[in-house]
C-alpha cells in the first residue's frame, strides 16, 4: 500500500487493528498527548511510498497552551 489514500482497501477489522497498533504505541512510549500525522502523496510530503503512521509528542511550535 503506498499511502493512506488506500486505506479503504483494508477490511474494517485490519483499519480498527492499525488505529489500535497506533494508540498502543503513543501508550507505550509514555505519550499521554500526541499527533499521528499521515503524509499523502509527494506535494504533502510523503518521501516513503508505503503506509506509516508519524505519532509525535510534545508542543507544536507556536501553538498557544
Amino acid at each position: 500500500m503506498d499511502s493512506f489514500r488506500d486505506v479503504g482497501a483494508f477490511p474494517p477489522d485490519e483499519a480498527k487493528r492499525m488505529l489500535e497498533f497506533v494508540a498502543d504505541t503513543a501508550r507505550e512510549a509514555g505519550l499521554d498527548d500526541y499527533r499521528v500525522v499521515v503524509n499523502v502523496g509527494e506535494g504533502a510530503g510523503q518521501t516513503i511510498f508505503h503506509l506509516h503512521w508519524h505519532v509525535l509528542g510534545g508542543r507544536i511550535g507556536g501553538m498557544a497552551g
